[in-house]
């Protein structure tokens, strides 16, 4: 199984939803365990990485890609 990619800064979608209703996450600590912060409740998390690595859906935001802009 391929593993997946992730890196600091990255928002990521979880498989179940924080209690306060948001499913983003944001990578703001990386090492043997992962830390996450809920985009909404700011409220952070530390799990070990092969957990986080079986809980995390996909990235929604790579922190390399620029926010996306409305013009009008």
């Amino acid at each position: 199984m391929e593993r997946k990619q992730f890196q600091l800064g990255d928002i990521v979608q979880m498989k179940k939803p924080h209690p306060c209703g948001a499913n983003e996450w944001e990578i703001i600590r990386m090492g043997m365990d992962i830390r996450i912060k809920c985009v909404n409740c700011k409220h952070s998390v530390l799990i070990p990485r092969v957990e986080f690595e079986k809980k995390m859906k996909k990235v929604l935001i790579p922190k390399n890609e620029p926010p996306a802009t409305s013009e009008g």
